[in-house]
């Protein structure tokens, strides 16, 4: 098999929304801190919610960015907490997407009566070899189609092959 179309995780994305409550953000700072090591960073609103008192340029989330090595470790905690089992509408793209309820549930992490009971939206991001030649600066190439999308079964392929993750219809 070509090891440039092998499947691997590009990056992990971990979000946590807050609304416009500071001290829920900051909880939810502390918590992505503990959870992956990274630095978290603010997510800010875009447009003014006058229902939700949000204005432009507002804090209303928490968000942090794992690559490389890190990430395969930690996908396999995340996919633990969800019984390694996701929904069929959770691959989507080159992506899948699914949320955890409560903190608690990750292997490692114990409650902390300072943050409470926060969950949390995950989004992994799946690439195969060669991506950095479309991506870098000097020397940009192209890069066919067919090699930057990866399909829906090859995507369950590698999840159940490296993750033991079964895709399934009925769950949520």
């Amino acid at each position: 098999m070509n090891s440039m179309r092998d499947v691997r995780i590009d990056k992990i994305v971990i979000n946590i929304g807050t609304g416009n409550d500071t001290n829920a953000n900051d909880n939810a700072k502390k918590l992505l801190k503990t959870l992956t090591g990274g630095k978290p960073t603010n997510a800010v609103a875009k447009n003014r919610i006058p229902t939700f008192k949000i204005s432009k340029g507002t804090s209303i989330g928490s968000f942090v960015t794992v690559r490389g090595k890190d990430s395969e470790e930690l996908a396999k905690r995340l996919f633990k907490t969800v019984d390694n089992r996701i929904g069929r509408r959770a691959v989507s793209g080159n992506t899948v997407n699914f949320g955890i309820k409560e903190y608690i549930d990750i292997p490692g992490l114990k409650y902390d009566p300072n943050i409470g009971i926060i969950g949390m939206n995950v989004n992994i991001s799946f690439k195969r070899s060669g991506l950095r030649v479309a991506r870098r600066k000097r020397a940009r190439g192209v890069i066919d189609r067919g090699h930057m999308m990866i399909g829906r079964e090859e995507i369950e392929g590698y999840l159940n092959r490296n993750f033991g993750v079964k895709v399934e219809t009925g769950v949520e």
